[in-house]
């Protein structure tokens, strides 16, 4: 399961923030992660497909929100998340 603390410990302004555009990024991130998993032992659960299409684009519109405030951030948050971009 998805270790909530610590991300927005590891990502967050301070140890209670979760509302900042790079935690909920590092969330999606990781709850992707664990549904593409799940999708590999289950081909075929399309309403889960469904949900990480939804979690892949709004993760996909945060990032482009994070790049348009501060490049040097967006390229940081990336780098440390492994996403290609």
């Amino acid at each position: 399961m998805i270790d909530k603390k610590a991300i927005v410990a590891k990502y967050g302004r301070n140890e209670v923030d979760t509302g900042s555009p790079e935690v909920q990024v590092a969330l999606l991130t990781e709850r992707i992660t664990h549904l593409t998993d799940h999708l590999r032992q289950h081909p075929k659960d399309f309403h889960s497909r469904r949900g990480l299409l939804k979690m892949v684009g709004h993760r996909k519109g945060l990032l482009n929100y994070i790049r348009q405030g501060d490049v040097v951030k967006y390229r940081e948050l990336i780098g440390e998340l492994g996403l290609r971009k």
